[in-house]
């Protein structure tokens, strides 16, 4: 379990607290499409991704998602352990968009970790502000951002992280991580399609013109 990877101040930690930090620490794995954490559930702790694909997300009060941010290899989920920090109510449901290897690092150790070690408080109040600004960014492009260039945006984003052109992703799926309905996925990618920016067949969408589609997305 190589922790050091993770965090900046690790080398600030006395022997001591380096050995118990590991031996409380302890490995997860989650399957694809897997709550790891919701606002419901007992507070789960600092996870640490070794491997896989996380999603953030919050639900509207009519049951609406829309992805905050997603978090990859080497990142640190902080709002897995909201609950030791009594100045944040900021409820995420945290999902396994892909197979998951992790470290658990109990929200009772942070907690004390936070309160006894500048570094380690330090380093939190950066994550928080990061998050805080993916929040605020995604803010920014739902209210003042067009739907037809938050799509295109979107797919080059997932085609990226794919490492393909063909998307196979649902249309339900699209409209869960920006916050909006099916229909009007559907009715955009549809105008993608006529203008011979994609190609949609059942369960995939084949990008055919990247350039015009960044040019869209801008």
């Amino acid at each position: 379990m190589e922790m050091e990877k993770f965090f900046p101040f690790w080398n600030k930690l006395d022997s001591k607290t380096q050995a118990h930090l590991r031996d409380v620490s302890y490995p997860m794995s989650a399957k694809a499409g897997e709550v790891l954490h919701d606002g419901s559930r007992e507070c789960l702790g600092l996870l640490l991704i070794h491997s896989g694909q996380v999603r953030v997300y919050t639900l509207s009060g009519e049951g609406r998602e829309v992805t905050l941010y997603r978090l990859f290899e080497r990142d640190i989920c902080l709002f897995s352990a909201s609950c030791v920090m009594p100045n944040v109510q900021f409820d995420v449901i945290i999902e396994a968009e892909k197979d998951c290897e992790l470290t658990v690092l109990p929200s009772c150790l942070f907690k004390n970790l936070m309160e006894e070690c500048l570094p380690v408080a330090s380093y939190a109040n950066q994550l928080i502000t990061s998050r805080f600004s993916d929040v605020m960014w995604l803010m920014e492009q739902i209210m003042w951002k067009s739907f037809d260039r938050r799509l295109a945006a979107f797919l080059l984003e997932e085609s990226n992280l794919s490492g393909s052109l063909v998307l196979s992703i649902t249309h339900e799926k699209i409209a869960n991580h920006m916050g909006t309905a099916r229909e009007v996925v559907t009715r955009m990618l549809k105008y993608f399609q006529q203008e011979s920016m994609v190609k949609l067949t059942r369960g995939t969408i084949e990008i055919l013109d990247e350039n015009k589609l960044s040019k869209l997305g801008e």
